[in-house]
Order: structure tokens, then sequence, then C-alpha cells
């Protein structure tokens, strides 16, 4: 969907937020180059994120080569790590504050619940259905628990959803969408026992606080942007329109990933491909 003077924001802020957790591949680069084309529509701006929060995945070697990879493939930013900018740091592993911050916030109003649960714990739940391939539902086990049942074990933060709450949203390219809370997705992890943000979190915030009017992203984080929204909504956020893409897929028909070594940018270019090349078929 083009942007035109019917959702055109005033300001238009867009992003990229990459993971430092391995090489950049096609589908990223085909996602980002999006976002470069809808913020240039818009006559905007576009924001590099360092999304550096896996402290065990993340590796130096890995944010120089994506900062590399993206200038190679011809994307350019007016904000970010190298740039600077009024919102940063605009990498995650320094802005705990600002996490911490709307933790507590989430935390006194009531939102969440500390979890014992680990991921096998709640396979095995005989009531706990998979909602897709990366998150099951949670069966509930520990939503009576308080935070002084549990004095000196590391537990997770988890929301709590709605139960038949209907999120519903309009999609910049997809269209209409809507999931119900229980249903398609249950309560989510906002912050891991091992003292770090989760994804929804750390997400939501630093969009919220970078000011994005829009976000790029794939359609496989589309259930994302449903429990997303209720973090707006508890936090108080105004959330900013999305636009899904669809995913690349291999010649299997999965998704790619960063274990496709052989589709990364790094390595398209080592075998002589131009980012004019890669971009022809789009």
């Amino acid at each position: 969907m083009p942007i035109t003077s019917s959702n055109r924001r005033l300001s238009y802020r867009g992003r990229l937020a990459p993971s430092p957790t391995g090489y950049l591949h096609l589908g990223h680069a085909r996602t980002f180059w999006t976002a470069q084309v809808r913020a240039r529509q818009a006559g905007g701006q576009l924001i590099l994120r360092n999304d550096d929060l896996d402290r065990a995945r993340c590796r130096a070697e890995y944010v120089a080569a994506m900062s590399e990879d993206l200038r190679w493939f011809g994307l350019e930013w007016n904000e970010g790590p190298d740039r600077g900018g009024p919102f940063a740091s605009y990498n995650q592993s320094e802005r705990m504050d600002v996490y911490r911050a709307a933790l507590e916030q989430l935390r006194i109003g009531g939102f969440l619940y500390p979890c014992l649960c680990s991921r096998k714990d709640i396979a095995s739940a005989v009531a706990a259905p998979h909602a897709d391939e990366d998150e099951l539902i949670y069966p509930g086990t520990c939503r009576a628990r308080r935070e002084v049942d549990i004095p000196g074990k590391p537990f997770s933060w988890r929301f709590r959803v709605p139960g038949g709450k209907v999120i519903k949203f309009h999609d910049q390219n997809l269209g209409a969408q809507a999931f119900e809370a229980g249903r398609d997705f249950g309560d989510f992890i906002v912050w891991r026992p091992d003292d770090v943000p989760a994804y929804q979190l750390a997400c939501v915030v630093d969009d919220a606080r970078m000011k994005m009017s829009e976000v790029v992203r794939g359609a496989d984080l589309l259930a994302s942007t449903a429990r997303q929204l209720l973090l707006y909504e508890a936090l108080g956020f105004t959330p900013p329109e999305f636009y899904h893409c669809a995913l690349m897929l291999d010649e299997a028909g999965r998704r790619l990933a960063k274990r496709h070594d052989s589709l990364s940018l790094r390595a398209l270019r080592a075998r002589g491909a131009t980012p004019e090349s890669l971009r022809s078929g789009w």
C-alpha cells in the first residue's frame, strides 16, 4: 500500500531493528528495503536500532557486520548507534533503565504476575495447546502466584491477557487483522528470569519512546502485534501503524532464518551478487 495524503503522518518515522545474533539474510534485506522505501515516500526519517538484548547470542562481529551489510545493500538512516540522535542510546543493551521503568508501571498496575514455568513445563502441560511454532499458549499455571511466594528464586514476569478480548488492527499491507486473547495467544513473558526484558516489552517501549509512526516488519510477527497492542494500552502509549511484509521462503517453502548462511548478504556478496541484482525481482 503506497503512502498517500490520507494515511501520511505529519512526521513519518520508521525503523530498522536488526538483532546481531547472526548475519543478515536476504529476507531481512527485503523487509528493510521496504521500510526505507516507505520512509522516503513519506518524506520521513529512518532510524537504525541495534536490538542486542540477547546476551548469549549477540556478538560484536555481528554488530559490525550488520552496519556494513546494510550500507552495502544501499540502506541509509538518519539516527542510530553510529549517528546519534535525540533518542539515544540506540543500542537496546544501554536502555535498561527505560525498560525497568515500564516493568514497574505494569507491575504496579496489576498487569503482571511472576511465573516459574519453563518452556518444557508448558509443553508438558496437558492443557497447553500450540499457538504456533514459536510460542505455546500458557495454561495459567502461575496466574495466582505473588512475588512474595517465591523469594530467592529466578522467575519471569508474565502479562495477564484479558481472555476472550479480540484485538483488531488494520495492517497497511495485509488489511484487517483480529486475534483473540487466550485462544490465538496466551499470557506472555515481558521480563525473563535472567533479568532481561523480553522482545515484546522492549520493542513496545522503544518504538513508543523513539516516536515511531510506522513499524515495518515480517508477517510472522502479526500475532506479536496483537500482544504488543495490549502493552501499548496498559502503558498508555499511542501505537504506531503497522506494515507486515510477506516472508521470503527457501526452496523447501520454509521462511528464511539466520541458519540460511548461503543466503546471508555476506555470502551473496562474496559470490559476486550486487544489491541491484538482488532487488531486481522484487
